[in-house]
């Protein structure tokens, strides 16, 4: 992996994390076309440079971190079924991740489902600040985020349906999902360097800048995309991002489907 490629990856990161797209999906779409090896490190460098996109979310949301224990035992409660479901899928979501027609077809399906979410809970806003939602419900926002474990589905999207399902409003579901991205993705991250390291490998000096780069432009360009989504789904929705889904989704897999090659760096 060049210090360039390192660099886009990172961009799209930044820009998909919050974002109902799927930025797994859009990363692997991006090795793929760019000829980037999937080995070792970069599976661990496309999981760890999301933890740049996170610490956007602590230094924006300052102040909700330090509010009460209540909101760290509500993230502990809905954190818990990704680690649950984690720990057990981990071998074949490692396979998944190597599969660019799978990631189209989530990002179809996803995209279809995201056309019609808002219409589907317009009516269903019981609850419009994230502090308000139950340890129940939370709960539920987490087992809706496991879904995600499918690249191509979008974690933030999962989650945030899965708020509206239990009538979170579209604000504070997105709010929700951004809090709860903290702590899984630490954990997502602190897996990949385990299984990185127990196979014997380590980090050389290279490596490690790519990792620095990355995760310091992940957090530059999330800072930008979490003020846009919010401010761009309380007006507008999901709709565009669902058109948006399935159009990337369809282009992906007719160049799959009829072997046409792309080289993009």
């Amino acid at each position: 992996m060049t210090i360039i490629q390192a660099i886009l990856l990172a961009i799209i990161e930044g820009i998909t994390e919050f974002l109902p797209i799927s930025s797994t999906g859009h990363m692997i779409l991006f090795s793929s076309f760019a000829g980037i090896a999937s080995d070792s490190f970069v599976k661990l460098f496309t999981v760890a440079i999301q933890l740049g996109a996170i610490l956007s979310v602590i230094v924006l949301y300052f102040k909700r971190f330090f509010k009460s224990l209540d909101f760290y035992f509500k993230l502990l409660a809905a954190f818990i079924p990704a680690v649950i479901f984690g720990l057990l899928l981990s071998d074949k979501i490692d396979e998944l991740l190597e599969n660019p027609m799978g990631v189209a077809i989530s990002l179809v399906i996803g995209g279809i489902i995201l056309l019609f979410v808002d219409k589907w809970f317009a009516q269903n806003n019981a609850i419009d600040n994230s502090d308000d939602i139950p340890y129940l419900t939370a709960i539920k926002i987490g087992l809706f985020q496991c879904i995600a474990m499918i690249p191509g589905v979008s974690r933030s999207g999962a989650s945030i349906v899965g708020g509206m399902t239990q009538g979170v409003s579209r604000k504070a579901a997105a709010e929700f999902s951004f809090f709860l991205a903290v702590p899984t993705m630490f954990a997502a991250t602190a897996k990949k360097l385990y299984d990185f390291y127990k196979t014997g490998e380590t980090l050389n000096s290279e490596q490690i800048k790519l990792l620095v780069i990355g995760n310091v432009v992940a957090f530059i360009v999330a800072m930008l995309a979490i003020k846009f989504f919010i401010d761009f789904l309380a007006k507008y929705g999901f709709k565009v991002f669902g058109i948006y889904r399935i159009v990337v989704g369809l282009i992906i897999i007719v160049l799959l489907m009829t072997g046409t090659k792309m080289s993009i760096v």
